[in-house]
Parts: C-alpha cells; structure tokens; sequence
C-alpha cells in the first residue's frame, strides 16, 4: 500500500495483555503516560509471544502487516517494555512507505524513537532526581544493564555500602530501581542504564 494510504489511516495501538490503558496518540502525552507507568513499577516486560502479538494485531486489523523479521527486531529492541513497544510500533507505522512494514523500517526509527525517550519518558524522572541519586544510577548504568549486587554499586562509587542506604531507599520510592532479590538492586525499565550512559557521558565517584 502506498505511503500516503497508510499514513491516512490511524493505526487503534492497544498493548495487547498489557493492562495499560489505550493511547490514541502519544503526541504531546508522552510525559503524563510515563508518569503514570513509573506509578506502577511492577508493570513487567511482556513475553517475547505477547509483545509480538501487541505489535502485529493493531497492524493486521488495519488491513496491513509487518514481517517477522521486523517484529523481532522491535522485541530486540524494547525488551517486551509495553510503553517501548508501542513507540516503535507507532513511529514503524507513522514512517513505512508500503506493507508488509520491513525490518529496515524500523532500524530507521530506531534513532528517533531513542530520542522521543530520552527527552519524554526517561527525562520525567531524571530531572527529579538529587546529585547524587543520578551518581548511584550512573555507577549501576556503569556496570550493566544489571541486576547488580548493591556491593558492587558501592564499590564502583568508592564508598561503604552501608552509606547507601537512604540513596537507595529514595531511588525506589522514585519507581526508579527496585530490589528483584535480597542484596540486588536494578533499573525499573530497560533501556535506562544507556540513557544513564548519554546523559551523563563520564562516570565519577562520590
């Protein structure tokens, strides 16, 4: 189908299984729905056959399609993030020229898509942040995508880990890490210790 039939269409994306609410259009809601994710950090990642459903069926009930190829790359990409799944499937959408929507497509987006992140969903929470609440999430986003052990954290900052505490216990108030065992800590959403990493280019310790 040519580009300006598709684009005239508006592509209904429902996050299949997901329990988040619809967004018609993410244009200028971006912040208000991601604040509204990180009110609820157990919102997990979907399964690669459930992130892969959310993204194809909206498509498919346009009367178009998307290759397979294509939706492993997106899965790659978002790790099965509901909120990422519906960016890249929305900005797939928005810049395909014909169907089926090809994986090249969305390597192509991949640079915008990271950018409509960094400055709406992982901004919302970074600017709340204290000095050195930034510094722990810079010396997790150090060491990994994670989980990390906390005295790991506390030895990539140069300090006791039993100084960390109250950083700690604030960052996941903030819904911005969360304790997935005793003795580990990790970032609530993917993606983020790379956003940590462009942010903030050069790590220091305390």
């Amino acid at each position: 189908m040519a580009m300006h039939k598709m684009q005239q269409r508006q592509l209904p994306f429902v996050l299949i299984g997901a329990g988040l609410p619809i967004l018609p259009g993410l244009a200028g809601e971006s912040k208000s729905y991601a604040e509204r994710l990180f009110s609820f950090p157990d919102i997990g990642p979907l399964s690669e056959a459930d992130a892969i459903k959310a993204v194809r069926e909206p498509i498919e009930n346009c009367g178009e399609s998307i290759q397979p190829q294509a939706l492993d790359e997106i899965f790659r990409l978002t790790k099965g993030y509901p909120y990422f799944l519906q960016e890249w499937g929305y900005q797939a959408w928005n810049h395909a020229s014909e169907s089926p929507i090809s994986v090249q497509v969305v390597e192509q987006t991949t640079a915008l898509v990271t950018q409509r992140l960094d400055e709406n969903f992982f901004r919302v929470r970074f600017d709340r942040l204290t000095p050195r609440e930034k510094q722990y999430l810079r010396a997790m986003a150090e060491l990994g995508p994670g989980p990390f052990r906390t005295a790991d954290i506390a030895d990539q900052l140069g300090v006791k880990i039993t100084t960390l505490g109250p950083i700690r216990a604030g960052l996941i108030k903030k819904g911005m890490v969360y304790s997935p065992s005793h003795g580990d800590m990790a970032f609530t959403v993917p993606l983020f210790d790379e956003f940590m990493r462009r942010v903030i280019p050069q790590f220091e310790a305390y």
